[in-house]
Parts: structure tokens; C-alpha cells; sequence
């Protein structure tokens, strides 16, 4: 059994999705951040940085924050979602550095400025709105022969596909980048990608653009 503290957030839902996909027992705890409840004393014990997602795997004893991390040892415990051939391993681990170091932080600064404080830095919103259209851009021509990121579907997918489902959030329209659109809808159509996208709670339906 796996315990996973989480919220409903991208990085929140990376780790939902991939616990669905890979059929693990899990339980979900809610941490609302909203209410400050990722400061908890009890949760700093098991996420220093006070930030969710975080697991406790109780087959192994690791407790784990950080979403990219958690997806790699899921990945490495059940043996799936990871190519093993070296250079589509490689290709899906920097996907999903990409995803880890541009598209989550850039979109989550397009989130702050443009959803929650517009009109309050013309710069940000130009600055990272500017740069959420190239990094989909980037995206969309690596997916201009592909399905998927790496190969068959994999974690670099997980971690990027649940920033892409904020697409209203950051004005992006996703009919400007259709080979992101595609693969977008590929896998939202996926049952487990719709059952983590709902963990710990119902917020709403998956977006479809």
C-alpha cells in the first residue's frame, strides 16, 4: 500500500495518474494547500519542502516528495512507463527534465500572473506568457511524429500531459499547436488519466479544448 499526499494540481495530478495507470494500491490523503495544510508539522516529516505530491510506500519503507522522483520510482518499481532501450530511456528522462525545469515552472508563473493577478505586472504577463507559447511550440514540433513523447506512452507523457490540462488557465489555445492537441486528447481519453485527474477530489471534468 501506498500512502500519497496530494492535492488537485498538475504536479498533484502527475502522481494520482501514474499510481492509476500502474494499478498500485494507494490511498489518497488531501493536502490543501489553499488552507496552508502542506506546513502541517506531520507532513513536513515526510515532504522537508512542504510541497505536494509526497508518498510513503509502505512495501518498501521510502517516503518521497517531489513529482518527477516519484514518477521515476514508480516506474522503477513496477517495471513500466520507461523505455528501456537506452536511447528512448534518455529521450523520456529529458522530457521530462523539460517538463520538471521549463514547462511546470513557466506555466505556473503564467497561472500567477495571468489567472489570479492580471493587471498587476504587464511584465510578468509578457515575459511568461511569451514563453508558455514557445515552450508549446517546442512541444508541438517534437510531437509532429509521434504519439507520444518517447516511444509508447510513458512518465515524461504523466508529467507533462496534467500542465497542458490547465491549457484555459494560461490562454493557451490548443487548436494553434494540433499536434499537441492530439496527443492532448490521446491520452485523456485514457480511464486512468481520468480517474487521477479526479484524486484526492472532483474539482471538474477533464478540460477539452
Amino acid at each position: 500500500m501506498i500512502d500519497l499526499y496530494t492535492w488537485t494540481t498538475p504536479n498533484g495530478r502527475k502522481a494520482s495518474i501514474a499510481l492509476e495507470e500502474m494499478g498500485l494500491d494507494y490511498k489518497a490523503h488531501a493536502i490543501n494547500i489553499g488552507e496552508g495544510e502542506q506546513f502541517a508539522p506531520d507532513f513536513l516529516k515526510i515532504s522537508p519542502n512542504n510541497k505536494i505530491p509526497a508518498i510513503v510506500d509502505h512495501d518498501t519503507g521510502l517516503s518521497l516528495m517531489e513529482s518527477g522522483a516519484i514518477l521515476l520510482y514508480l516506474a522503477e518499481k513496477t517495471g513500466r512507463f520507461m523505455p528501456t532501450d537506452t536511447a528512448t530511456r534518455w529521450q523520456a528522462m529529458e522530457w521530462l527534465m523539460w517538463q520538471m525545469g521549463g514547462f511546470g515552472p513557466i506555466l505556473g508563473q503564467v497561472h500567477h500572473f495571468v489567472k489570479y493577478n492580471r493587471g498587476k505586472s504587464a511584465y510578468g504577463e509578457e515575459r511568461f506568457s511569451k514563453e508558455a507559447a514557445r515552450l508549446y511550440k517546442v512541444l508541438d514540433t517534437h510531437l509532429a511524429d509521434r504519439d507520444f513523447i518517447a516511444g509508447d506512452y510513458s512518465i515524461a507523457d504523466m508529467a507533462i500531459w496534467p500542465w497542458a490540462s490547465r491549457f484555459e488557465w494560461q490562454e493557451i489555445d490548443l487548436a494553434a499547436y494540433p499536434n499537441v492537441r492530439d496527443w492532448y486528447l490521446r491520452i485523456a481519453e485514457r480511464p486512468a488519466v481520468q480517474a487521477g485527474y479526479q484524486v484526492p477530489k472532483k474539482v471538474n471534468e477533464v478540460p477539452m479544448p
